[in-house]
């Protein structure tokens, strides 16, 4: 029974420290068990490991005891667990509360809960984490309330919100709510007067609720949200609050078209960025913060024109991702930065970054983070010309994505299948598709991509059957204005060449050179890109 009450798998010496019997005695004890094939030795010493044969073996002898002596027993293997403990490092967290939790001694269980997630979150074991903190809430509501563990629910409640944007996903359902759940916790304090101690608290929650709207874009909600979170950084006043208050505008202004305005908040944030003060925010708000603002800058140093300087921060948020070894913030790197490959035409070593995506996503049980990864592997086949598996693996991973509550990249992603579809002759199903990236550009005002999508519109037109010039040409022009409205050099060039092979099949060719020979010879970097060296192919073919 004793045995039991421990586990399944026991140690003699633990048994030893339980029972308070001799060592003499517990191996008679145990050998007769071995004897009797109810459990399996592991080594011969009084330090030997033994195993019940069957969980049913262990189950009906933990069943004899009574509630009280179980609890008690419950209590001394705890107690015994921490006296064997060399030191907080090597501390059985999990153990020690599955055993204070049957014991009901409940606010060491909450406190054992509370290191266990925490420890698993250092070590980026998402899945684990979020179940652990998840007991350490669900013990300490069961708990008479003090200011201490009001403290302690609260900073648990923001950390979870934490591990679910990676585990369920940044718009999931479970993360707004969890994100939700830790703004009335402060305002409850607040209202008997406990203002938080931790100055970040506040910003915790308000990022919480701008990357559910990032995640499930919503362009007027974020922009909103990062007011509030660049407010609140004006009263505080220090570095940090300051970093991260340029990162969250930089991030929303690029995102929402405002690429100028973004990247300035983005350089300010790379600015303010010190490693050595800044580093330890990536446990609080989810990653680090240099190394999601290099992967925004990246984007817009793309759309801007500017191909090798997006190529050097792209590189730079892998390195620095690696050198942190955090699963989340690398999972992080790998998808947006990547995204980056794919738009200078690095597909070989995108390819490779979204399996690598994939790997690590699936090891750390990120459905999220596995399907942006999925998605890139989608557009890199739809952009191989491989249509048919694109359209299998984009429709398929769409769903799974958008069942997290994201929707950000689809109308990019959109666009993609779109296309694909088109390739394989299904324009019905491409007309549809494209018509609907428009639309949630339009409603999510997810703009950064606005331009591209009404170009694969446009090219779409002239893949129709009835081959419609008229409605390429609207589109192409609508992209073209997008384009320059935003300065997105790179959006530009491309709908410039596409329009440019329009107009030359229309016998048009030296207004196509004249449109496209000015925005080709505007860039300064990057001319082994995919698309420079297509547009100047494209300008000699013009002559």
């Amino acid at each position: 029974m004793w045995a039991a009450a421990i586990g399944r798998e026991f140690s003699q010496h633990l048994l030893s420290s339980v029972t308070l019997r001799s060592d003499r005695d517990i191996r008679q004890a145990l050998d007769q068990l071995v004897g009797a094939g109810l459990i399996f030795r592991q080594g011969a010493s009084s330090r030997a490991n033994y195993l019940f044969k069957h969980a049913l073996v262990r189950d009906a002898a933990y069943g004899t005891l009574l509630r009280g002596a179980r609890r008690a027993l419950h209590l001394r293997i705890a107690s015994a667990l921490e006296q064997q403990a060399s030191d907080m490092a090597h501390m059985p967290h999990e153990l020690l509360a599955h055993h204070y939790t049957e014991a009901g001694a409940l606010e060491k269980a909450a406190t054992s809960w509370k290191a266990a997630g925490q420890r698993s979150l250092a070590r980026s074991a998402l899945a684990e984490a979020e179940i652990q903190l998840s007991r350490a809430l669900s013990q300490i509501a069961t708990l008479p309330g003090s200011p201490s563990l009001r403290r302690d629910q609260i900073g648990l409640q923001v950390e979870l919100v934490t591990v679910l944007m990676h585990t369920k996903g940044y718009g999931a359902e479970e993360t707004k709510a969890a994100a939700a759940r830790a703004q009335s916790l402060i305002e409850q304090a607040e209202a008997i007067g406990e203002a938080p101690e931790d100055p970040l608290i506040l910003f915790s929650v308000i990022y919480g609720f701008w990357v559910v709207n990032i995640a499930g874009f919503n362009g007027d909600a974020a922009q909103e949200l990062a007011a509030q979170f660049w407010q609140l950084a004006e009263k505080q006043a220090s570095t940090g609050p300051f970093m991260l208050a340029h990162r969250v505008m930089g991030m929303t202004q690029m995102s929402v078209g405002n690429l100028i305005e973004g990247k300035e908040h983005l350089d300010q944030a790379i600015a303010l960025y010190d490693p050595i003060e800044h580093r330890g925010l990536s446990a609080r708000f989810g990653t680090d913060a240099r190394v999601a603002t290099l992967e925004w800058r990246s984007r817009a140093h793309w759309l801007l024109g500017y191909s090798e300087a997006a190529r050097r921060d792209a590189n730079l948020s892998f390195r620095y991702a690696r050198e942190i070894d955090q699963a989340a913030t690398l999972m992080h790197a790998l998808a947006h930065s990547t995204a980056v490959l794919i738009l200078r035409g690095d597909f070989v070593d995108a390819g490779s970054l979204a399996e690598e995506l994939v790997s690590l996503a699936e090891e750390k049980k990120s459905t999220y983070w596995r399907a942006n990864g999925k998605l890139w592997e989608g557009c890199l086949l739809a952009l191989a010309g491989r249509s048919s598996e694109a359209t299998e693996i984009l429709n398929s991973e769409l769903a799974v994505y958008r069942s997290t509550g994201a929707t950000i990249y689809t109308p990019f992603v959109m666009s993609h299948l779109a296309w694909a579809y088109a390739e394989v002759g299904k324009h019905a199903d491409a007309l549809q598709i494209i018509e609907r990236a428009i639309a949630t550009v339009r409603s999510t005002k997810e703009k950064w991509c606005e331009a591209e999508v009404h170009r694969i519109a446009g090219e779409i037109a002239l893949k129709s059957p009835a081959r419609d010039k008229v409605k390429a040409e609207a589109y192409f022009e609508h992209s073209i204005a997008l384009a320059r409205a935003q300065q997105a050099r790179s959006w530009e060039l491309r709908t410039a060449m596409s329009m440019a092979r329009l107009l030359d099949d229309r016998g048009k060719r030296e207004l196509a050179r004249n449109l496209l020979a000015p925005i080709y010879s505007w860039f300064t970097e990057g001319f082994e890109t995919r698309d420079l060296r297509q547009a100047k192919a494209l300008l000699g073919e013009l002559g």
